[in-house]
């Protein structure tokens, strides 16, 4: 059987295709099945579509803003193929979770949340998005040091290297970015690895990464059972020393770090 296991966020999205326990991936531009303009969705579908080739019998397709079935129908590329629509989020839980009960966190340009029984997803805490909530995610680090750039309000060093790192970046440029551009949480998301770098070296740093940590410990993982937290993404993945160290403070146990839920999700479905 040619199984095609699809996992979208906003950043990318990854096509594993496995056939007889062999996987091969494709990574494409991510997408929102609600925001993402038509025209682009069907470029970016066609585009993976031509990759894989033909012969996908069974799709599982986890991606972002996915509540319900979308107006693309992926049986227009992949015909006669088995097609399960699914969450982003229900992904995240399979593959950190398995077939246990637990809470599962993406941790990526985006942030969510869920309790997991092991079958199906529970309870939520309603994660709001960057600009009303998203506590934890490189989105939202972004945002926040971005705030304090325009500012000025970082150590003179700092502000020097990130000058330097982008020249670009001024007033007008951020405004029109966040505002007004396709994509404004990437944009916010891709500062992430600039300021994870610099977390040993600047304390400025160090408070801004543990504050918007801080705030998903606060106002979102204490609120739901005392379950291991698996997290999916790769500003989770990549920050996974520092939130195990501030889980010891909250009684916050991490079962499972993935950068991507691919490897958790075919073990998944090969049970």
């Amino acid at each position: 059987m040619k199984q095609l296991i699809i996992d979208c966020g906003a950043t990318k999205a990854d096509w594993c295709v496995v056939v007889n326990k062999t996987t091969r991936n494709v990574r494409t531009p991510g997408f929102n099945l609600v925001q993402t303009p038509e025209e682009k969705l069907n470029e970016i579908i066609g585009e993976a579509a031509a990759q894989i080739g033909p012969g996908v019998e069974d799709i599982h397709l986890y991606a972002a803003g996915l509540l319900e079935k979308p107006a693309v129908d992926f049986g227009r590329w992949f015909p006669g193929a088995s097609i399960e629509y699914a969450s982003d989020m229900l992904g995240a839980a399979r593959a950190v979770c398995g077939h246990n009960p637990g809470i599962a966190a993406i941790l990526g340009t985006g942030a969510n949340t869920c309790e997991y029984d092991g079958k199906n997803m529970g309870w939520k805490v309603d994660c709001g998005g960057f600009i009303l909530g998203d506590e934890g995610s490189g989105a939202v680090l972004g945002k926040l040091f971005l705030t304090d750039f325009i500012k000025n309000y970082m150590p003179e060093e700092l502000l020097k290297e990130v000058k330097e790192t982008y020249p670009e970046l001024n007033y007008l440029y951020i405004v029109r970015k966040v505002y007004g551009g396709e994509a404004p949480a990437r944009f916010l998301g891709g500062f992430a690895p600039f300021i994870l770098e610099r977390y040993g070296k600047y304390e400025y740093v160090r408070n801004l990464v543990e504050g918007n940590f801080r705030n998903l410990f606060e106002k979102t993982l204490k609120q739901y059972k005392p379950l291991p937290v698996g997290v999916v993404g790769g500003f989770g993945y990549a920050s996974r020393e520092i939130l195990r160290e501030m889980g010891k403070t909250y009684g916050v146990t991490f079962s499972k770090f993935l950068a991507t839920p691919a490897e958790g999700l075919v073990e998944f479905h090969a049970l």
